[in-house]
This record gives structure tokens, C-alpha cells and sequence, in this order.
């Protein structure tokens, strides 16, 4: 059951990569994209976006193994990296209802109306990758397609 059709794929992909365009922080798209599959246990998807974080981003080994707290922090994070974070984790995890008023309304202070639109994107789409890639079991490194 690895196979997933290819206009799905393509979609997908093309989704992903417009949000990362119009958001137009690559680092950010990352940091937000690896939140999410820490949340959900993407064991695929950390492996690959902590590779392009990394290598093809430049992002610090610390701040990697940081993310999963940073809240705790302190000032690693920037207070627009922040709200992304905080955004990201309320969008990611939906089960106490709408994104609060409060994460969202920080998250309109340091994003133009654009950005936030797609900085929302990249949130859904790497949260519907993680759901396909942990629904059919896909490990690191293993064929997404």
C-alpha cells in the first residue's frame, strides 16, 4: 500500500510548494513543517524536513532539537517564528475546537494577510502528508509514492 496516485502527488507537491513560495521564508516553512510531524508522529516527514532544515537551509542542529520546546526557548525562537509555532501547533491540533482568537490575532501581527494565508497552507499541507505517510505506515527513507 505505498502507492498513492500520482495526481494526488502532484498536487500535493505543487500545494506545498506554492504555500513555501508565498510564505517566502524557506526556514520558517520547515520549522512550521517539522512542528506539525513532531505533533504527529511523521516519522517520514521529520526525517525529510529536518534534512532540508539542515542542508539545504542552513538551520542549527540546536534549534532542531529545541523545536519540540519552544516555549522553553527563550529568545532561539523570534517572536514571528513564534506565533508560526504557536499557530501551527492550534491549527494542527483541532480536537478543542476553532484556533483560538489569541494565536490567531498574534499570528496577524507578524504575517501580511498573504503570508498568513500561506503560512496556513503550509500548515494543511504538511498535515495532510503526515496523516498519508503515518496512515500507510511509510518509515524514513522509505518510497512516500
Amino acid at each position: 500500500m505505498t502507492q498513492l496516485d500520482p495526481k494526488v502527488r502532484d498536487a500535493m507537491v505543487a500545494f506545498g510548494a506554492a504555500a513555501k513560495k508565498g510564505l517566502g521564508d524557506p526556514v520558517l516553512a520547515e520549522l512550521v513543517m517539522i512542528r506539525a510531524s513532531q505533533i504527529n508522529e511523521c516519522a517520514f516527514c521529520l526525517d525529510m524536513h529536518v534534512d532540508v532544515a539542515v542542508e539545504k537551509n542552513g538551520e542549527s542542529a540546536k534549534r532542531i532539537a529545541l523545536l519540540n520546546a519552544w516555549r522553553e526557548a527563550g529568545e532561539l525562537y523570534s517572536e514571528r517564528e513564534r506565533a508560526a509555532l504557536a499557530l501551527t501547533e492550534a491549527v494542527t491540533v483541532l480536537t478543542a475546537g476553532f484556533v483560538p482568537d489569541e494565536v490567531y490575532g498574534l499570528a496577524a501581527k507578524h504575517f501580511s494577510e498573504a503570508e498568513l494565508a500561506h503560512l496556513i497552507g503550509v500548515i494543511t499541507v504538511i498535515n495532510s502528508w503526515n496523516r498519508l505517510m503515518v496512515s500507510r505506515r511509510i518509515e524514513p527513507g522509505g518510497p512516500a509514492w
